[in-house]
C-alpha cells in the first residue's frame, strides 16, 4: 500500500477546499438572483449596458396586456437605476436594447395549460425574449429584470441563453378574504407580487364562519348580513379578474360548504342542519363549528342552483372550488329529519351524505360549465374524473387520487399561516423524487398552492404571512426538483426580499411601524433586535396561547414577529457551522451576536416598563437575557476547549426547556442553536476527533433528545 506523505495529504485538501470554493461560485453564477431559477441556464461572456437610451421594441401579435406590463417593468427598472428611460416603444427592433417577440396573444383570461414558456438571449449587443404567449413573455420579463447587476461602471445585464418553461401548470397563492376581509390594494400589490415570482393563481376563499364576501343581486341578504359591510362587490370582482388577468393570473372562487357555512345562515337560517327556528350570527371566533347546510333540505339546492348560476357567469375561470372541508356533522348527527333521509335513502354514514350533497352540487356546476374542485374531503372514486382534488392531507392523498384516475394540487406543506420556515415549505414536493406514480399518473398532479388562511393576519401583516416565503414555495412550484439547495435559496430569497417593496408589499416596513406603536414612541432599535431573533408560535398553537377573537386588534408583538427570524437563522447556522468545521476556537462571530442580543436586552427592559402594549412579554425579555448568558458560558467552554460537566449542560438545558418556553404566542428562535452550544461544551476536546458528520448528529442527540418509547 502506497503511505500517503502528509505533504500529499495538504496539496489533496487544498485542491478540495479549492474545488469546494470553485462549485459555490460556479452555483451561485448559475442561480445568481434568479428566483424561480429558470429551466435551463448558460451563462456567456459580456454585458448589456443599461443607460438612460435604453429602448424596448416589440414585434410579432403583440396586445395591450403586453405593452402595458413592459410599461410597468420599465418604470421598476427606473426605480433600479435611477435612470429615467423612454415612455414609448422603439420604432428600430434592431435598435433597441430589448426586443420583444410573441407569436400568439395567447387567451387574454387566463386558462390552465397556457403555455407560459419564453427563451432569452441576452448579448452586447441586445436583448432579445421570445415567446409563444403574451403571458410566456410576462413571465420572461420577470427574469429579465432579476438579471439586473451593477459594479462600478454602472447597471447592466449579464450575457446569457435562457430557456424556460414551468415545472406545474397550477401554481396558486389561497387568500382567504372571508375570516379577516382583505380590501381591493392587498389584492392589487400581492397580484402584482405574484406575478413576480410566477404564481399563476389566486385562490380566492370568499365563504366562511366568519364572513360572506361577495355580493350577489339574486340573493343581497346573503351579504348584506352576513359581512359586517364588509364585501366585494361585483364591479370590484370583475376589477381583480381584470388586473390578475393582466399579470397572467387566473382567479378561481371558493364557496365553502356544507361547513364553514355559519355566515350562509344568518340570512337563511332555514337551510342550515340545525334544530327548527335556531337563529344564527357571524361567527366571531377561530375554529371549526356545527353550523352546517342541510344537505336533506330542497331549498338549500334551490338556493345554491340560482347561487352558483350568477357566480358562474361572474367568475370566468373553467374552475369552482367547494371546499367540502372540515364537517363534523354533528347538526347532522342530532336531526332526527336528517337521520330519517339517510334511512330512506339507504346512506350509510355522513361521508356519504356529503357525497350525495357533492354530486348534487356537481351538477349545478356542470350546468354552468365548470370544473368542480374541493379539498380532499370532497373525494370519491365514483365522482366524475374531471373534479379535482385540492389535498390538505398529504402528498400520499394526492398520489392515491391521481392512481384513481382524478387531478390534483398540494397544499399540504404549504399552509405558510402556521409560520413555519421557507426552508421547510421548500423541500416539500408535489412529485417528490421516491414517488410510486407512473408517468401518465405524474401528469394528474397538476401542482400545488400557498395557503393564507387569514385568522391571525390583517391587512397591515397580511404581506408579512405571504412574503417572502411564498418566493421559496413559487420556485418548487416552476423550477426542476434538483433546484432544491437550502443555503443559496435564502441567499436568493433575501434579494427578492427587498425586491418585492417595489410592487407596493409592506412586509418589511409595516414591522417598524408596529414596533414604534407597541414602544409608544420610544427608540425601537432594541426591539427591532428582539423581533430578529423570536418568531411566531408554530401550527395551531396561537388558539391556546391568545384568546383572541376575529375582532382583536392584530397589533402585538406576535404580529410584528415574523417567521424565518433572520439573525436567529444566522445564528443557528452559525453554530451548526462551527461544529462541523471544528472551528470552536474561532467563536467570535457567535460570541459577537450573543453581546449584541445582550446589550439590546438591556436596553430593551426598561423601554417594556415604560409601554403597558409590550407589558404580556416582559417576562420573555426579561427571559431573553438568561438564554443569552448560557449561550456565552457555553462559548467559553469552546473557545477554551475545556470540557464543561454533564451535571453542567444538564442544568444548563432543563434551564433553557423552562425559561425558553414559548410567551404570548412568540418563542426564541435561536434555542436550537444555544442548545447546540451547551451540548457541545459537554462534550470538548473529544469532540474535535470525530469525523464531520458524526460531531453534528452527537450534539444533535444531547441538544434535541428523543423521547423512549412507549412501553
Amino acid at each position: 500500500m502506497q503511505k500517503i506523505t502528509i505533504k500529499t495529504f495538504f496539496i489533496a485538501a487544498l485542491v478540495f477546499i479549492n474545488f469546494c470554493v470553485v462549485s459555490a461560485q460556479n452555483l451561485e453564477m448559475e442561480r445568481r438572483n434568479l428566483m424561480p431559477v429558470p429551466a435551463n441556464v448558460a451563462w456567456k461572456t459580456g454585458r448589456l449596458p443599461v443607460a438612460k437610451n435604453f429602448s424596448v421594441a416589440v414585434k410579432g401579435q403583440t396586445d395591450e396586456r403586453l405593452k402595458n406590463y413592459i410599461f410597468r417593468v420599465i418604470r421598476r427598472l427606473e426605480g433600479r437605476t435611477v435612470l429615467e428611460l423612454p415612455r414609448a416603444m422603439a420604432s428600430d427592433a434592431n435598435a433597441a436594447q430589448l426586443l420583444i417577440e410573441t407569436n400568439s396573444t395567447g387567451n387574454a383570461i387566463p386558462k390552465l395549460g397556457d403555455d407560459e414558456s419564453y427563451n432569452l438571449e441576452i448579448s452586447e449587443a441586445q436583448a432579445k425574449l421570445t415567446a409563444p404567449t403574451t403571458v410566456g413573455a410576462m413571465r420572461g420579463l420577470e427574469t429579465f429584470l432579476q438579471l439586473l447587476e451593477s459594479d462600478k461602471d454602472g447597471f447592466y445585464f449579464p450575457a446569457v441563453s435562457i430557456n424556460d418553461k414551468p415545472r406545474f401548470a397550477w401554481r396558486g397563492l389561497m387568500i382567504d378574504s372571508a375570516r379577516h376581509f382583505q380590501p381591493m390594494e392587498v389584492l392589487r400589490r400581492n397580484l402584482d407580487a405574484m406575478a413576480a415570482v410566477k404564481l399563476n393563481v389566486l385562490h380566492w376563499h370568499l365563504t366562511e364562519d366568519q364572513g360572506f364576501r361577495v355580493e350577489t343581486k339574486k340573493f343581497p341578504e346573503l351579504h348584506l348580513q352576513g359581512s359586517d359591510g364588509d364585501f366585494y362587490t361585483q364591479e370590484q370582482i370583475r376589477e381583480i379578474i381584470k388586473y390578475a388577468a393582466d399579470r397572467g393570473i387566473r382567479v378561481m372562487p371558493e364557496f365553502d360548504m356544507p361547513g364553514h357555512a355559519t355566515a350562509w345562515l344568518v340570512s337563511h337560517p332555514e337551510i342550515g342542519s340545525g334544530k327548527p327556528g335556531e337563529t344564527y350570527t357571524i361567527e366571531r371566533r377561530p375554529g371549526i363549528f356545527d353550523p352546517t347546510l342541510d344537505p336533506t333540505n330542497e331549498k338549500t339546492y334551490k338556493l345554491l342552483k340560482e347561487f352558483f348560476k350568477e357566480m358562474a357567469a361572474l367568475f370566468p375561470d373553467a374552475y369552482m372550488h367547494i371546499g367540502g372541508d372540515e364537517n363534523e356533522g354533528k347538526q347532522w348527527d342530532a336531526n332526527p329529519k336528517i337521520q330519517a333521509f339517510k334511512r330512506e335513502k339507504g346512506i350509510k354514514d355522513n361521508h356519504q351524505l356529503q357525497t350525495y350533497f357533492n354530486k348534487r352540487i356537481l351538477k349545478f356546476l356542470q350546468d354552468n360549465d365548470k370544473i368542480m374542485m374541493g379539498w380532499d374531503e370532497i373525494f370519491q372514486p365514483d365522482l366524475p374524473k374531471d373534479v379535482v382534488i385540492h389535498s390538505w392531507r398529504g402528498q400520499k392523498a394526492l398520489a392515491d387520487a391521481a392512481k384513481q384516475g382524478f387531478q390534483g394540487v398540494l397544499s399540504n406543506g404549504y399552509y405558510i399561516d402556521l409560520m413555519y420556515p421557507a426552508r421547510d415549505h421548500y423541500a416539500v414536493d408535489p412529485i417528490p423524487a421516491d414517488t410510486s406514480l407512473t408517468a401518465d399518473e405524474q401528469k394528474r398532479v397538476l401542482g400545488g398552492e400557498a395557503t393564507m388562511w387569514s385568522e391571525w393576519v390583517s391587512p397591515d401583516t397580511i404581506d408579512s404571512r405571504i412574503w417572502t416565503r411564498a418566493a421559496a414555495i413559487a420556485e418548487r412550484f416552476w423550477s426542476p426538483r434538483e433546484i432544491n439547495q437550502i443555503d443559496d435559496m435564502y441567499r436568493r430569497l433575501a434579494v427578492i426580499d427587498v425586491r418585492l417593496e417595489e410592487l407596493g408589499l409592506t412586509h418589511r416596513k409595516n414591522q417598524a411601524m408596529l414596533l414604534r406603536r407597541l414602544a409608544n414612541n420610544q427608540d425601537v432599535s432594541a426591539l427591532q433586535t428582539f423581533v430578529s431573533v423570536i418568531e411566531p408560535i408554530k401550527g395551531y398553537s396561537r388558539y391556546g396561547q391568545l384568546k383572541q377573537t376575529m375582532l382583536s386588534p392584530l397589533t402585538g408583538l406576535v404580529d410584528a414577529a415574523q417567521a424565518d427570524a433572520p439573525d436567529a437563522r444566522i445564528f443557528n447556522r452559525e453554530v451548526e457551522q462551527m461544529i462541523v468545521n471544528n472551528t470552536f476556537n474561532d467563536a467570535a462571530p457567535v460570541r459577537r451576536m450573543l453581546q449584541t442580543w445582550n446589550n439590546a436586552q438591556a436596553k430593551l427592559a426598561p423601554t417594556a416598563e415604560n409601554s403597558a402594549a409590550l407589558s404580556n412579554v416582559k417576562p420573555l425579555i426579561q427571559n431573553w437575557r438568561g438564554v443569552n448568558e448560557i449561550a456565552l458560558e457555553a462559548v467559553g467552554y469552546l473557545e477554551k476547549n475545556d470540557a464543561a460537566t454533564t451535571d453542567w449542560r444538564d442544568a444548563r438545558l432543563k434551564t433553557l426547556a423552562e425559561i425558553g418556553k414559548p410567551q404570548a404566542a412568540i418563542e426564541f428562535a435561536a434555542l436550537p442553536g444555544i442548545k447546540m452550544l451547551v451540548a457541545a461544551a459537554s462534550e470538548m476536546p473529544n469532540l474535535k476527533n470525530l469525523a464531520p458528520n458524526e460531531r453534528l448528529e452527537l450534539v444533535r442527540n444531547i441538544a434535541f433528545p428523543k423521547p423512549a418509547p412507549k412501553k
